[in-house]
């Protein structure tokens, strides 16, 4: 068996299909997410599904040190969770903003911070944020969120400067439109629209089995090689 790997966000989208894929590859998994349902109907072998809230700091590391008692120390987290609520600043309601940099941003060093340490004491390991194309450009409607998304590029490859002479692996996935249930937590009905109407621009957007299988790569690289960021689109989309 190979070693554990913790994923959060893991009960839809990109985070399920992350799962399924790593599953398959062989990987112990720790899958984290509000919707314990939608984890166990994965049905998914040597896998230990936990109902956390990544807000919560305590709750969120004694399900990592639960799926340690029974696998070992984590090889790979892959901090997926994320909320995206477009809106406009002027007319934003203001806790929007807050809860998207209390799960894509806060939550994310949580979870960071109670792998680490570890992980630089036995000189390997990897860590993958999911961040978004929207970390690196800017969009209409997205400031808040690009706010959140920009910080999370920022974060990963500081810490990967970091701990890179420890041997431990730091990697940033920046994926573009992507077909998941993201975009049913903005409130505006128009601004829903207006992201579907640039999706079919496009042609559709990835599925969530691609950045899956960009994960799994990244993953199984050698320790000694590590891809500090995936930029991934569809062919067609602009920008």
């Amino acid at each position: 068996m190979k070693k554990l790997v913790v994923i959060t966000g893991a009960s839809s989208g990109i985070g399920e299909a992350i799962a399924k894929r790593f599953s398959e590859a062989g990987y112990p998994l720790l899958l984290i997410a509000r919707r314990i349902e939608k984890l166990t109907a994965l049905n998914l072998p040597n896998c230990l599904c936990e109902q956390v809230d990544v807000t919560n700091k305590e709750a969120f590391v004694r399900a990592i040190a639960k799926a340690e008692a029974e696998f070992g120390p984590v090889e790979c987290l892959i901090n997926n969770a994320g909320v995206m609520l477009l809106g406009q600043i002027e007319t934003q309601d203001n806790n929007e903003w807050q809860k998207m940099f209390d799960v894509n941003v806060v939550a994310l060093l949580n979870g960071m911070q109670a792998v680490l340490e570890p992980m630089k004491n036995r000189n390997g390991g990897t860590i993958i944020n999911i961040s978004s194309i929207a970390g690196r450009k800017t969009f209409p409607n997205h400031a808040a969120y690009c706010g959140t998304k920009f910080a999370v590029s920022a974060i990963t490859e500081n810490v990967r400067e970091e701990v890179a002479d420890f041997g431990v692996r730091v990697t940033n996935i920046s994926p573009g439109s992507v077909e998941t249930e993201l975009l049913n937590h903005t409130t505006s009905s128009e601004i829903k629209a207006g992201y579907e109407d640039w999706k079919q621009t496009m042609g559709g957007a990835l599925l969530a089995d691609d950045i899956a299988r960009s994960a799994l790569f990244i993953q199984e690289q050698p320790q000694q090689v590590c891809i500090r960021e995936l930029l991934i689109a569809a062919t067609r989309q602009q920008p």
